[in-house]
C-alpha cells in the first residue's frame, strides 16, 4: 500500500496479512480476498495518507526541463522537425476551415425566436415506389390550417412564382425615372413576419403588410433607395408599372446569412388575387406554407391530423375536377412538418427557390478534415517510433538511475504537445492565409471568430488534446525499452515496429488515392454534363433579362433585334430549359377521359411561334407555330414523351385537354428541360406570351460587335433601365454549380492528402536509408549496381502504395457508384479511372524516395565504413 505513510505501513500490512491468512483458513479464499481489500479501503483516510515530498517548484522544475529537452530535440533533428510540423500545421489548417464551415452550416436559423416551435410544411407523394416531396401548397391552404387546427398559433405563406421570376424585378422610387434590377422580391402574409418574428427598424410588425399595396423592405434597400431616411408612406415602383405603385409599410433587419429565408421585398398579399377566385382555388400549388405551434404542442400528433386537410378540402376538389384517380392519389398522398432549423440542410431533392446546403456535403466535409488530421498524425507517429533506436539509450540510462516509466511517458507527451503548440500557431496561419480560397470554394463568406470568447480556449484545448492524442502511442512505445536490453545493444534500429508504420503508410496512400479517384470520376461526369447531347443548342444564345418593363412594346424590341445582321432569330418567353427560369406543372388527359383516366404531370410551357427554331428544337411531326394562323391559340405542341404517356401513336390532329382543349400540330424531340440528373418528363407547348426574357441565337463572328449593336436597340427602347443578360451555355453550367464545388473539394484535399503522405513518406525514407547506409556502402564494395541499390531503397515503398491501391479501388468504386446514383443520365466508371491514380500514386511514391535512394547510391562507401 504505497498511499500509506512509513511509519504505518509495516505494521498495518502485517497486521492485513494475518488477518487474511486467518480468514482463508475459516472462510475460504474467495472472502479473505474480498475481507483483505476492504480492510485496505478502510485506510484511505486523510491521518494514514503519504504526505509528497515535491514541492511545487520541483514540479515546475521538472516540466521545465522536459521542455528544454524537447525543445533541444526539436532543434536538433530539423528535417524531422519540419515535417511533424508542417503536416500537423496542414492537417490542423484544413480541420480548422472545415470546422468553420460545419459551424456555419449547422448555425442556420438558429437565430428565430420560439424556432423549435416552427414548421414548414411538406407534402409527401408516394407512387409506384418513388417518394417525392415538395413544399407547394393551395393558396387556401393556410387558413385551412389555422381554421382546422387548434394547436397552430400562427400560418404564413409566401408565392415568388407570380410576377417576380425569371430574372424580373425592377425597382425605383416613385419620383425617379430610373430603374434598378433587383433580386429577392416576394408576396407573403403579414402572418409570416409575425410567424418568424423579423426585427424591423421602423413601422409597425404588427401591420406592416395589412394594407393592400404595401410592400416590407430590409434596412440595406432602404439604405440604398431612401438613405438617411425613414422611407415608411414613401412610395415605389416595381418593373417599370406605374400602376404597380407600393407604399412602404416597415422596414426590417437584413436576414443574417444563416437564414434560409434572403429576400428583400415583401408585398402584400392583402386583398391580393392573381387570377379571378386564386384564393379560394384548390388545384394550383404556388405558396410554401409554415405552421408555429401553441407551447407543449406535438408536431408529431399534429402530423397524424393533417391528413383530414385531404377528405375535407382536397378530395372534394378533386372528385368535382373529375379525377378518375383521385381515390388512389388521397392515398399516395401525406403531409410532413419539417423543422425549420432543419430546412438549410434536410431539403435535398425538394424543388425550392433558392439552393440549399446538404447534410451529406457537411458529412463530407467533416470526414475529409478527420482524415487529413489522421494523416498528419501518422506522420507523426512514424517518424516518433522510426527514431526509437536514437532514443533508446536516453531511455535506459534514465531507467537505471530510477526514472519511473511514468516520468519518461510525461517527457515524450511533453513533446509532443510542443509540436503540437507550434503546429497550431502554423496551422492557424495557414487557414488565415488560405481562407479567401476556401471561401471560393465552399461558395461562403466566412471569417475567424477571434472576438467570440470561446474560439481562442477552443485552439488551445484542442491543441492540447490532439497533442495528447497524438503522442500517447510514441510515449508508450518509446517508454517500454527495457534497460538491460538497450545496454546490451540488443534494441533494433527502429524496425520492431516496422510493421505498424507499414500499416499507417498503407492507410496514407489508402485515403489520397481514394480522393483522386473520387476526383477523376466527379470531372468525367462533369464533362459528361457540359457536353452531353441535350436536344436543344445552347451556345451562342443570349438570355436578355427584364424585358417585361417594355409591356406592349415587347414584340417590336424583339423584331428589331432579328432584324440585325448579327442576331440568327430570337423569342420571347420566360421558360427556358435551366435553372431560374418559369415552370408551371399541369395535368393532362385525351379529349373525353378526364373522368375515365389518371391524368398524365407535364410541364406546360407558354412560347412564341420562333422559340423551336432560336434553341434548334427538332420537330418530329407536325409543324410549328405560326404567328398569321388565328387557330393556333389553341393548338399545342407536345415532346415524344408526353405523346408517349397519353397513348398517342399519330398525334398530329388529335387532342387534348388541360382543362382547355388543344389541337395538337406538332410533336418535338424530347430534350433536357432540367440538369441531368432529373429524367426527361413530359412537356407541352401553347402559343402566347411570357415577357420577362428574350432569348438571341447571335452568330458566332463577332460577338462585341453583335452585343454594341442589341445594346443600341435596347437603350432605344429602355432608356431609363440598364441592359441585363447572360448567355444560355453560362446558365446551363450554373446548374451544375454543386458538382462544380464537389470537384474543387476533391481536388483540394487530394492534392493535400498526397503532400501529407509524401511529406511522411519523404521523412520515412530519408531515415531507413540512413539506417542502411553502411548495408549499402557494403553492397558497393562488392561490386553492386546503382539500379540494383535504387531497388533495394524504394521496392517496399513501391510495394506499399500498390497495397493501398488494392484497397482503395473497391472503396472508390463503391462511393462513387453510389455518388452517381443522383444522376439520371451519368458516365460510366471504367478501367482508366483506376489505372489512372494508381500510376499518379506509385509515380509520386517513387519520385518522393528516389532522391534519397540515388543519392545514397552515389555515396562513397568510405564516408559509411571510416569507422568500422
Amino acid at each position: 500500500m504505497t498511499f500509506l505513510r512509513d511509519d504505518l505501513a509495516e505494521e498495518v500490512i502485517g497486521d492485513l496479512e494475518e488477518k487474511f491468512y486467518a480468514t482463508l483458513k475459516t472462510r475460504g479464499p474467495f472472502r479473505a480476498k474480498v475481507n483483505y481489500w476492504y480492510q485496505v479501503i478502510q485506510y484511505i483516510r486523510p491521518f494514514a495518507m503519504r504526505k509528497s515530498n515535491t514541492s511545487p517548484y520541483n514540479h515546475y522544475a521538472m516540466f521545465q526541463n522536459y521542455f528544454k529537452i524537447g525543445w533541444r530535440n526539436l532543434a536538433k533533428q530539423k528535417m524531422y522537425s519540419a515535417v511533424k510540423i508542417g503536416g500537423f500545421a496542414l492537417g490542423i489548417a484544413a480541420c480548422l476551415l472545415i470546422a468553420l464551415f460545419i459551424n456555419d452550416e449547422l448555425s442556420y436559423d438558429r437565430h428565430i425566436p420560439d424556432a423549435e416551435r416552427i414548421y414548414r410544411v411538406v407534402e409527401v407523394w408516394e407512387e409506384e415506389g418513388k417518394t417525392e416531396r415538395g413544399i407547394w401548397f393551395q393558396a387556401p391552404f393556410a387558413k385551412a390550417l389555422k381554421d382546422d387546427y387548434p394547436e397552430i398559433e400562427k400560418v404564413g405563406r409566401f408565392n415568388s412564382s407570380e410576377l417576380f421570376g425569371a430574372g424580373s424585378g425592377e425597382f425605383r422610387r416613385a419620383d425617379q425615372l430610373e430603374n434598378f434590377h433587383e433580386e429577392g422580391f416576394v408576396y407573403a402574409d403579414q402572418e409570416l413576419l409575425d410567424l418568424m418574428n423579423i426585427p424591423f427598424v421602423y413601422g409597425n410588425p404588427a401591420h406592416a403588410l395589412d394594407e393592400p399595396n404595401t410592400i416590407v423592405i430590409t434596412k440595406r434597400k432602404a439604405d440604398k433607395y431612401f438613405p438617411g431616411e425613414d422611407p415608411v408612406g414613401k412610395f415605389v415602383i416595381i418593373n417599370g408599372n406605374d400602376a404597380f405603385i407600393k407604399k412602404i409599410g416597415g422596414v426590417i433587419q437584413d436576414f443574417p446569412k444563416t437564414s434560409h429565408l434572403q429576400f428583400d421585398f415583401f408585398v402584400t398579399l392583402k386583398e391580393r388575387e392573381f387570377w379571378p377566385g386564386e384564393q379560394t382555388f384548390w388545384g394550383a400549388t404556388n405558396y410554401p406554407t409554415y405552421v408555429k405551434l401553441l407551447p407543449g404542442a406535438s408536431s408529431a400528433e399534429l402530423e397524424k391530423k393533417l391528413s383530414s386537410v385531404i377528405d375535407k378540402y382536397l378530395l372534394p376538389h378533386w372528385i368535382a375536377s373529375g379525377r378518375a384517380d383521385a381515390e388512389e392519389l388521397k392515398k399516395q398522398t401525406t403531409f410532413e412538418l419539417q423543422p425549420v432549423q432543419d430546412i438549410h440542410l434536410r431539403s435535398a431533392n425538394m424543388y425550392d427557390i433558392a439552393s440549399r446546403g446538404d447534410i451529406r456535403f457537411v458529412w463530407l466535409f467533416g470526414a475529409i478534415a478527420l482524415f487529413i488530421l489522421v494523416l498528419a498524425s501518422i506522420n507523426f507517429i512514424n517518424l516518433s517510433t522510426a527514431k526509437s533506436a536514437n532514443r533508446a539509450k536516453e531511455v535506459g540510462l534514465r531507467k537505471v538511475v530510477g526514472s519511473a516509466r511514468g516520468n519518461i511517458i510525461n517527457q515524450f507527451l511533453t513533446e509532443s504537445l510542443l509540436f503540437s503548440v507550434f503546429s497550431f500557431v502554423l496551422g492557424v496561419a495557414i487557414a488565415a492565409i488560405f481562407l479567401p480560397n476556401f471561401n471560393i470554394l465552399s461558395g461562403k463568406q466566412l471569417e475567424f471568430p477571434w472576438e467570440a470568447w470561446w474560439f481562442v480556449p477552443s485552439l488551445l484545448a484542442s491543441a492540447f488534446v490532439v497533442g495528447i492524442l497524438a503522442g500517447l502511442y510514441p510515449s508508450f512505445y518509446l517508454s517500454s525499452f527495457q534497460p538491460i536490453q538497450v545496454l546490451k545493444g540488443n534494441i533494433s534500429r527502429g524496425s520492431k515496429s516496422s510493421g505498424t508504420r507499414s500499416t499507417l503508410v498503407v492507410f496514407q496512400f489508402t485515403i489520397s488515392i481514394i480522393l483522386i479517384i473520387g476526383t477523376f470520376v466527379i470531372y468525367k461526369q462533369m464533362n459528361f454534363m457540359l457536353n452531353a447531347k441535350l436536344g436543344y443548342e445552347k451556345d451562342q444564345v443570349l438570355l436578355i433579362q427584364g424585358t417585361n418593363t417594355l409591356g406592349d412594346k415587347i414584340k417590336t424590341f424583339k423584331n428589331e433585334l432579328k432584324a440585325l445582321p448579327q442576331v440568327v432569330n430570337a423569342t420571347i418567353s420566360d421558360y427556358l430549359p435551366v435553372s431560374g427560369t418559369k415552370r408551371n406543372g399541369n395535368g393532362f388527359w385525351n379529349e373525353g377521359r378526364i373522368k375515365i383516366d389518371k391524368s398524365v404531370s407535364a410541364q406546360k410551357w407558354v412560347v412564341d411561334s420562333d422559340y423551336i427554331k432560336t434553341l434548334g428544337i427538332k420537330i418530329l411531326e407536325g409543324r410549328n407555330f405560326a404567328e398569321d394562323i388565328v387557330s393556333d391559340t389553341s393548338s399545342i405542341i407536345i415532346n415524344q414523351s408526353l405523346a408517349k404517356e397519353l397513348g398517342l401513336k399519330d398525334p398530329i390532329g388529335k387532342r387534348i385537354t388541360n382543362w382547355t382543349v388543344y389541337n395538337v400540330i406538332g410533336v418535338i424531340e424530347d430534350f433536357h428541360d432540367e440538369s441531368l440528373s432529373e429524367e426527361i418528363t413530359p412537356l407541352a407547348m401553347v402559343v402566347g406570351i411570357s415577357p420577362s426574357i428574350v432569348s438571341v441565337k447571335v452568330k458566332a463572328t463577332d460577338m462585341q460587335e453583335a452585343m454594341g449593336s442589341i445594346t443600341e436597340v435596347w437603350k432605344k427602347f429602355l432608356p431609363h433601365q440598364a441592359i441585363r443578360y447572360s448567355f444560355l451555355d453560362d446558365r446551363y453550367a450554373a446548374m451544375y454549380a454543386d458538382v462544380q464545388r464537389l470537384a474543387r473539394v476533391f481536388t483540394t484535399f487530394a492534392i493535400l492528402a498526397i503532400v501529407v503522405a509524401c511529406l511522411g513518406l519523404f521523412a520515412l525514407s530519408s531515415f531507413m536509408i540512413e539506417q542502411r547506409a553502411k548495408e549499402v556502402s557494403i553492397r558497393l564494395v562488392l561490386g553492386a549496381s546503382l539500379k540494383s541499390i535504387f531497388n533495394l531503397l524504394t521496392l517496399n515503398f513501391v510495394k506499399l502504395v500498390l497495397i493501398a491501391f488494392a484497397i482503395a479501388s473497391p472503396v472508390a468504386w463503391y462511393m462513387m457508384t453510389t455518388w452517381l446514383k443522383d444522376f439520371n443520365y451519368k458516365t460510366d466508371i471504367g478501367l482508366e479511372v483506376f489505372f489512372i491514380p494508381g500510376i499518379v500514386a506509385v509515380m509520386i511514391a517513387l519520385m518522393t524516395v528516389s532522391y534519397q535512394s540515388v543519392r545514397a547510391a552515389l555515396t562513397k562507401p568510405a564516408n559509411s565504413l571510416r569507422t568500422e
